[in-house]
This record gives structure tokens, C-alpha cells and sequence, in this order.
């Protein structure tokens, strides 16, 4: 695994190489994977970008990319070059569609934040249609992981890729899209980073919408009965359940008429700060702040774990307001955790759930953590999690400083069984035996990525795993 390896998050941290070659250190989000890389890079522009690859071909470095560090995986870990792409973010060009109601396509540097492409998406009329929790990702790494939002009727973000700039371990940079190179399209817009560097992407947007988002808490029988209805009727719906109790917090997010005022807009001056006040209580306050508090309680004392569940359960009211969408879509997350996420059949999502419990509601794995459930509807990309099915998603987590490995594999067990497929950014152990039998196209993703990056440039430990090891 050369210098670089999954950790718990509860062990000390690597200690520093002694090495003078490597004196860069990198942490991952979660702070379960530690790298040293040789070197770090932030080129100003494609043609220094360039110049970085020349060099590492030269020298036999290895490069990966590293965009926000939320992977859970060591999919950015590297011991040789580690690039970030923080300043390849410019927006290129909007351009409408024809014989659309207002769709457009959308040109931006694939290093662009999330948070910063929805600013500046919002800022011309604009929005993605889907969006994940977490804004906090670079639009390549989201991308490259397969990140996904909730909604039955809607794919996840790769699924709105219309184009994308790469460049390639030869140091040529080619543009691939449906028209052009479309093998290699199909083989990009989720990669984890084994084909090139992106450089720029063009997604499918929308004109900007707001979202009527309605949360409220109910027993996890109530919510199990009528799972395929609230999926079914709402625009996007997913759930939170507390291990331990019959409680969950479930979310209801739909769209409302153009023109529709927004909650803050529609209050006076006095009910507008108590919004924003009631906005940053339960945001804040309960959903972080608190949960910190009985998250850390209860990793000291586990026994502590399902008294501190029910609490957590009960602490969140129900509340509805009106925002852009954007707003609506993504949650602050202060809280940090170690999380698997599995897509498996939604045919099956119900009897996994039941089977789930069994685990979860195990009193010595003291799991403090919500379970989380999420829609996506079948789409064509070849590595996507969705690949030709309709898809649940279902993520388990454990706090930071909490032992998560033996929860972790009994899940893991359970969704395999059921044909899950494992987030590419978060953790799992499947190698490219188990994997090909999982996707029709991998092995001609795997024969893409041996013609494209023959010496295995954009290798690491994780790509080796997950597509096998490169001569």
C-alpha cells in the first residue's frame, strides 16, 4: 500500500516519514486515510497541468487528483504527485438548448466547488435538477465517485454529463461526448480517476427552481408501509432512521410553482430573524452541535449509545419552508463520520432494511449513527451505481472516533447478498472479481483504462484494488 493506508480514525496519526523526499502529509475528510505524497501541485491553468503530467511521466511519479478529501476510500491518496484542480474553476460558456424550455449547457473548470457552481448556476437562472447532501466536493471528484442525490424519477450527477475535457497519461487532451469518443465518455463520467485529469465539464442544467421541503419525524414501521408511495409521489424523498428506536426523520422535497415566494420572503423583518434563528437551531445546534455532544459522550461510553439515539431521535421538530433548490438540497455536516453506502435492486430495498436492523439494533455495536435511505432511477453510465436499474441507496455511518469495522462488514454482508453495489467514495472491500460480475461494462471500462493509461500515471492503491494492478 506504500505510504499510504486506511486507518481508524481513532489510532494516532502516521507518523512523519523520515524520508525527506516526502514531506507533504494529506488527510482525508473522515481522517481514516493518511498519504504522503512526493509532491503538491495546484497548477494555475491547463498548460502547467500539462507540464505536471510531462514531468511524472519523466520521472515515474504516479499522480492523483484530490478535490475536497470526502472520499472515504483512499481513492485520492498517493504517494507520488497529488494535483488539486482548485483553480481550473472558470465558467467557459452557457449555451441553450434548442427546442428546450430554458435547459441549457453549461461549460465550467472541473475543479469548480460545488457550492460555487450552484452560486453561479443560481447567478444566470440556472440549477442542477439533482443534488447530493454535501456541497463541499470539487465538481471532478463528485463525478469521478458517482455522486447522487434522492428522487426516484432522477439519475445521479454523472447522468447530466453532457461533455468533458481529459487529459490523458500521453499528454494529449481529447474532448469526449456521445459524438465524440463516446466509449470513452461513457467511460469518464465516473472513473474514479483512472482514465486523465479532468479538465472541464459541460453538464445539462435547469432554470432555477425552489423546492417546498417538508421534514417531520415517524416511527420506522410507518415509514416501511409506505415506502414505495412516498418515493413514488414525491420529487425527491429520503429518510433517516436512529438504530435502537423506532424513530426517523423523513424528508419531502418538491417542487412549487414559479413565482412562489420563498419562506424568508414571505415574513416580516421579525419572523424572517426568527426563521433564520429557528434555521440555525435546528442545523446547527441539534443537528450538529448536539449531535457532537452525544456522539462524543457515547464513544466514550457506548453503553450510553441508545438512550443518547432516542434523544437524537426526538430532538429535531418538524418544520417547512420554501427555498432554492440548492438550499433545499444540501445540509451542513459538521459532524465528521466513516460511512458505507450501498445501491442495491429498490426491489429489494425493503427486505434489506429488515435485515439491516438486525445489525444496527445490535446493543454491543453501540452504532450511533442514523441509517440512510435514498432513490435514484436507472440510468446508462457505465460504472454508475444506477447502471440499468433502479436503485435505493442505503448508507451506514459511524462517528469519527467510534469503531466501525465490525458494523461495517455485517452491513456489507447484507447488501452484497442483495446485488449491492458499493458508493466508489466510500468505504468497501470489493476488488475487480467481484465488481466485474456487478457491471455489464467493466471489464470494457478496464480495457478502456489499460489502452488510455497503459504504465498506470493515474494509478494508486485504491485503483488497483477496484480495477486491477497495471504492468
Amino acid at each position: 500500500m506504500g505510504s499510504f493506508r486506511f486507518r481508524s480514525a481513532a489510532e494516532p496519526s502516521h507518523p512523519r516519514a523520515r524520508d525527506d523526499r516526502w514531506t507533504n502529509s494529506w488527510t482525508n475528510w473522515a481522517g481514516n486515510v493518511t498519504s504522503r505524497p512526493r509532491a503538491t501541485e495546484t497548477p494555475p491553468d491547463p498548460m502547467a497541468l500539462t507540464r505536471i503530467v510531462d514531468r511524472a511521466v519523466a520521472s515515474g511519479d504516479t499522480i492523483r487528483v484530490v478535490g475536497a478529501g470526502h472520499s472515504f476510500t483512499p481513492a485520492a491518496a498517493t504517494n507520488g504527485v497529488q494535483v488539486s484542480l482548485d483553480r481550473l474553476d472558470e465558467l467557459e460558456i452557457i449555451a441553450p438548448i434548442p427546442g428546450t424550455d430554458g435547459e441549457c449547457l453549461v461549460t465550467v473548470g472541473a475543479g469548480i466547488r460545488l457550492h460555487a457552481l450552484n452560486e453561479l448556476l443560481a447567478e444566470h437562472g440556472l440549477a442542477m435538477p439533482n443534488l447530493g447532501d454535501i456541497d463541499q466536493q470539487s465538481l471532478a471528484g463528485a463525478l469521478s465517485t458517482g455522486t447522487h442525490g434522492t428522487g426516484a424519477a432522477l439519475p445521479g450527477l454523472a447522468a447530466q454529463v453532457h461533455g468533458m475535457r481529459i487529459l490523458l497519461a500521453s499528454g494529449s487532451v481529447i474532448e469526449v461526448s456521445q459524438d465524440q469518443h463516446p466509449e470513452v465518455f461513457q467511460a469518464a463520467r465516473v472513473s474514479v480517476g483512472a482514465l486523465g485529469i479532468l479538465l472541464a465539464v459541460t453538464i445539462r442544467c435547469v432554470p432555477a427552481f425552489l423546492l417546498r421541503a417538508r421534514e417531520t419525524t415517524m416511527q420506522f414501521d410507518e415509514v416501511m408501509e409506505g415506502l414505495d408511495e412516498f418515493a413514488d409521489t414525491n420529487d425527491h424523498f429520503e429518510f433517516f432512521w436512529f438504530p435502537g428506536t423506532q424513530g426517523t426523520l423523513t424528508k419531502f422535497n418538491n417542487r412549487v410553482p414559479e413565482g412562489t415566494p420563498t419562506t424568508v420572503d414571505s415574513l416580516n423583518t421579525a419572523a424572517a430573524a426568527a426563521y433564520s434563528a429557528r434555521s440555525w437551531l435546528d442545523d446547527e445546534l441539534l443537528s450538529n452541535g448536539l449531535f457532537q455532544f452525544t456522539n462524543s459522550l457515547s464513544a466514550r461510553v457506548p453503553q450510553l449509545t441508545g438512550p443518547l439515539n432516542v434523544v437524537a431521535s426526538k430532538a429535531l421538530s418538524p418544520r417547512e419552508y420554501v427555498a432554492p433548490s440548492h438550499e433545499v438540497f444540501v445540509s451542513p455536516r459538521r459532524v465528521r463520520f466513516i460511512e458505507m453506502e450501498y445501491a442495491v435492486p429498490r426491489a429489494a430495498l425493503s427486505d434489506v432494511l429488515q435485515e439491516l436492523t438486525t445489525v444496527a439494533n445490535r446493543r454491543d455495536l453501540a452504532i450511533q449513527f442514523p441509517v440512510e435511505v435514498r432513490f435514484a432511477a436507472a440510468d446508462d453510465v457505465w460504472l454508475s451505481t444506477a447502471h440499468e436499474r433502479d436503485s435505493a441507496y442505503i448508507a451506514v455511518h459511524q462517528y469519527q472516533h467510534s469503531p466501525y469495522r465490525e458494523y461495517f462488514d455485517a452491513a456489507e454482508a447484507i447488501f452484497r447478498a442483495a446485488g449491492g453495489r458499493p458508493h466508489w467514495g466510500k468505504m468497501h472491500s470489493l476488488t475487480r472479481t467481484e465488481l466485474t460480475d456487478l457491471y455489464p461494462r467493466f471489464e470494457a471500462f478496464c480495457t478502456i483504462r489499460e489502452k488510455l493509461d497503459p504504465r498506470g500515471l493515474f494509478a494508486n492503491f485504491y485503483t488497483n484494488q477496484v480495477f486491477g494492478k497495471l504492468t
